[in-house]
Order: structure tokens, then C-alpha cells, then sequence
């Protein structure tokens, strides 16, 4: 009998579907020439882990399967076992979006998952916080130098007297002056920033800082009743106030306005709340071959997990998900979703070409040299974090969740990471799910970011950085499944308080990035 090491290394591969004509290497670093797997296939040519290998010959022009799609045609003849990589591909042209429309068939509903709760801290407006933060929100960005000075100030001398406050941050952005302010587009970037102020993990207790001058202004950001008050203390701090006499008042006056809201954020507690409180954004970022074979489709499970729990779920990234916008009108659970599904990709459509590109550009050398020929390779496997739930419901760039939207929610962003999670973050999520096949450091200062590793060998390597291992899908040491709840259950340790990401623990993150269609002047 072969020990486990012994099968581990003999060389395997991984085919999405039985139609498929390609399948991708699973050995890490990849299978040398010579090479044959236990089917009697021969690579002639080395190949590396994640790449793909022809399971057959494959003619000039004729349709390269995965996914049981075509992710390209052959631009010459491909011998059996050999590498098939980008070059050798020419990419499908995109789907159109005529014709489009919700199935007549609605997909069905799973059946409902009862008796999952976490620990959350509940707002005035119904929604839960997973995180207890004091958030400092900026009109402008003339003014971020001055409240990153004040954040450090407040979290040594405030943060140790408010021993119920997780930390505060800045809303820091590179909008709000220059910028042409009631064009096409320009609601995008101000209805992001409104919307992230009043963020679940916020409480209701923001603190705004503006320079005075600029074109968004303070009552033009947050309308007239937005913006809590206490006791008619203000929260609003402009810094070309005449009352301002020096750098030193500026800061005084946001410590003031810090303490305030501080004493209001220290009386909350964690209370018990039922699963379907949950508002979980799931992306992917530093994309590799096997994100679509691990990390996503375990991701897609815990989805469908959330969804039967009660939960709101959102999965973006518009070019991500371009390819396969026939399968997302099929899962609209109205035509009216279908329809807005469509209206959304159109949109970034006529986005793309009025800059000259397609959706072609979406894909990175790190995605190519983890295995990802094109887009609609990589598209495959980013939808599957959808999971199988109907489609409840699509948001435009920087809206926010409905009082009471639950389910499956598309929420239309660019692919680019620190963009969608910004957006997400408007949109009312209270916890992140992130996979990366390359890796990525990447991070959520707002809300706790869960890192997937879609292999082994990252998360091995980076052992302090990722929180769940979903590579142990492609070894055959776990299913789908077990690392879908395993996710599951994770999500509810971290959304309790009971468990902080890596992100957490090293305090990574990375800057908002707002999205701003409109003209800069």
C-alpha cells in the first residue's frame, strides 16, 4: 500500500468538468517533461503547478474546455500533454448582453439553516456591528495629514479609557475638491463615502472632519439629520473655523469631538444575534488557477450556508464576473434582478470603452504565471463564489443595502481589490472573506477581512498571514464541504469577537480607494 507522501507526489491533475479537454497540474512546483499521470498521459513538456495540460490533441481553432466552457481557441495545433498557456489561446469575444433574461425556471431555494448566532453589537437601526470602532470621516483630503496626526493621539491618550471601543480610524480619500462635483458619475464617490461613515461596525457615532473650502461639503455629504449628535455636541469639525488658532486647536477640537462619540461607543456590549444579521462581502484578489478549484467554490458553499442561515451575502467584480453574466440572469430570482444584472455589466461596458480597453485588461502577470490564461478563464472561477442561491437582489457602485435586503446581492464594483472592498464597505457589510492563490497582505482597517489560501504551499509559506487553508481540496485531504463550514464556522468566531484574523493581529490594511467615473477638474 503507497504511504500518503508517495501518492501526494505522484503526478496528478484536476479536471472542472468531463467535457473538459484541458486540466490543470496539481504537484507543487509543477511536473517536469516525462511525466505521467495515472491515466497513461505524458506531459512533453514541463509544466507548472496551476497550468494547464492537453488532455488530447487539440486542432487549430478548435475550442479549449474548462469549466465546460470555452476559455479560448487553439491558435495552432497542441499535441496531447503539452502546455497549453495564453499564448496558445485566443480569447472568446464577450457575451452579448441581448436577449438576456431570469430563467422561467427560477433556481430554487435551499433549505433553510436554523439555530446560528454570534455575538454582535446592535445599532439603533437594526443592523449589527461585528467590530466596535470609532470612525473619523473626512470631506476632504486636505485634511487627512492633520486627522492621522489626531488618530494617534486619541488611541494613546483616549482608546485606554474606553476599554469597549475596538479602535478608531480614519476615512482618509483623495476626493472632494478638484473635482467636478455634480457631473455624470460624481454621485459614485459621494454616496460611497456617506454610506461608509454610517458603516455597521461604526455604531451610528462618526466624527467628520473638513477643511472648510472644499466642494463637498459637510451638509452636501451627509444631508440635515445624517450625522448623530449627543446632547447637540456636534461631531463636525471644520478646520478653517475662525475659532481654530493654530495647528494645536485643530487637534483639540477633533480629540473633543473623538471623546464624545468614544463615551457613546463605550456603552455598547456584545449581544446575541441570529445568523441572519450577517452581511458578508467575499472577493478575490492575487488569483491563481487553483482559485476556482479550492478556495472559491468553498467560499461559494459557506455562501449558500449564509444565505440559508438568513444572511446577506454580496459578491462583486463586474469584469470578474462579465463572462458569466448568462449564468447570473439565470439565478435571478426576478426579472427585474436579471434585468439589473444587465443594466450593470452595460454600464462598465461603455465604461471600458470610453477608456480604450476591454475586459481583457483585467488579468495580471501574477494571474498568468498562477495559471490564468485570460479573463474568461479567470471569470470561471471567480463566480463560483456566488455559490447556487437565487439572486436576490444588484446595487450600483457605492449604494447601500435596503432596511432589511437579505440573500444573495450583487453589488456592482471594478475587480480592482482595494476599490471593491471600498465599495462593499458602503454597501453595509460587517465581515470580509478575501481568497488569493499568488497571496496578497491584503486588508480592512473597518471590518475583519478572513484570508482563504487557494494552496498548500502559500499557506504554508505564509502561515501568519492566511486564517483557513482551502488547498487542502486540491490534495484530496478535504472536500468542498468541510472547508465551506469550516468557513462557516470561522466567519462566526470572527464576526463574535472570539477569534481576529491575521489582518487583525498585524494590522494590515490598505487605503480606501474611492471609485470616480466623473472628470477631475
Amino acid at each position: 500500500m503507497e504511504s500518503t507522501t508517495a501518492v501526494m507526489d505522484a503526478p496528478r491533475y484536476i479536471a472542472m468538468h468531463p467535457n473538459d479537454n484541458v486540466a490543470i497540474v496539481v504537484n507543487d512546483g509543477g511536473l517536469a517533461q516525462g511525466s505521467e499521470f495515472a491515466c497513461g498521459l505524458r506531459l512533453t513538456e514541463r509544466v507548472p503547478q496551476g497550468h494547464k495540460v492537453a488532455l488530447r490533441d487539440l486542432r487549430e481553432g478548435e475550442a479549449v474546455l474548462r469549466y465546460n466552457v470555452p476559455i479560448g481557441y487553439a491558435v495552432r495545433d497542441i499535441p496531447r500533454g503539452s502546455w497549453v498557456n495564453e499564448t496558445l489561446l485566443k480569447m472568446p469575444e464577450a457575451r452579448s448582453l441581448d436577449g438576456l433574461q431570469a430563467s422561467a425556471s427560477p433556481t430554487p431555494r435551499l433549505a433553510p439553516l436554523d439555530g446560528y448566532t454570534f455575538m454582535g453589537y446592535r445599532n439603533a437601526d437594526g443592523s449589527v456591528g461585528t467590530r466596535n470602532i470609532l470612525a473619523i470621516s473626512t470631506t476632504v483630503q486636505c485634511v487627512s495629514g492633520v486627522v492621522e496626526f489626531a488618530i494617534e493621539r486619541i488611541r494613546r491618550e483616549l482608546l485606554p479609557k474606553y476599554p469597549n471601543v475596538d479602535d478608531v480610524i480614519g476615512i482618509e480619500h483623495v476626493y472632494g475638491c478638484g473635482v467636478a462635483i455634480d457631473a455624470p458619475g460624481a454621485e459614485i464617490p459621494q454616496r460611497t463615502l456617506r454610506n461608509i461613515a454610517n458603516n455597521p461596525n461604526f455604531g451610528g457615532a462618526p466624527v467628520v472632519v473638513g477643511l472648510g473650502c472644499e466642494k463637498l461639503q459637510p451638509v452636501r455629504l451627509f444631508p440635515a439629520g445624517s450625522i448623530p449628535t449627543e446632547e447637540g455636541d456636534s461631531c463636525v469639525v471644520t478646520l478653517q473655523d475662525e475659532r481654530h488658532v493654530g495647528f494645536g486647536s485643530m487637534i483639540d477640537s477633533i480629540v473633543a469631538a473623538a471623546d464624545r462619540q468614544l463615551a457613546r461607543l463605550n456603552l455598547r456590549r456584545r449581544v446575541e444575534c441570529p445568523a441572519s444579521d450577517l452581511v458578508v462581502g467575499v472577493q478575490c484578489g492575487g488569483s491563481d488557477a487553483f482559485s476556482g478549484v479550492t478556495a472559491n467554490p468553498a467560499v461559494g458553499f459557506a455562501t449558500d450556508l449564509l444565505v440559508r442561515a438568513g444572511a446577506t451575502v454580496m459578491f462583486s467584480e463586474t469584469t470578474e464576473v462579465r463572462d458569466g453574466i448568462a449564468q447570473l440572469t439565470a439565478r435571478a430570482a426576478t426579472p427585474e434582478v436579471a434585468q439589473a444584472l444587465v443594466r450593470e455589466m452595460q454600464w462598465y461596458d461603455d465604461y471600458l470603452k470610453h477608456g480604450g480597453v476591454d475586459r481583457s485588461a483585467n488579468t495580471t502577470p501574477g494571474n498568468k504565471k498562477g495559471g490564468l490564461s485570460n479573463i474568461v478563464e479567470k471569470a470561471m472561477g471567480s463566480i463560483v463564489k456566488s455559490g447556487s442561491s437565487p439572486i436576490d437582489g444588484v446595487l450600483a457602485p457605492g449604494e447601500k443595502l435596503k432596511s432589511g435586503q437579505k440573500g444573495l446581492i450583487y453589488a456592482a464594483t471594478p475587480a480592482s481589490d482595494f476599490i471593491c472592498g471600498t465599495l462593499q464597505l458602503a454597501a453595509g457589510m460587517n465581515l470580509h472573506v478575501f481568497t488569493t492563490g499568488r497571496g496578497t497582505p491584503y486588508g480592512l482597517a473597518a471590518v475583519p477581512v478572513i484570508k482563504v489560501a487557494t494552496r498548500n504551499d502559500l499557506a504554508r509559506r505564509w502561515h501568519d498571514l492566511m486564517d483557513l487553508n482551502a488547498g487542502r481540496i486540491a490534495s484530496g485531504e478535504a472536500s468542498i464541504a468541510d472547508v465551506g463550514w469550516e468557513l462557516f464556522t470561522l466567519i462566526l468566531e470572527v464576526a463574535s469577537g472570539d477569534r481576529k484574523t491575521w489582518a487583525e493581529q498585524w494590522k494590515l490594511h490598505n487605503a480606501l480607494a474611492l471609485f470616480n467615473p466623473a472628470p477631475v477638474t
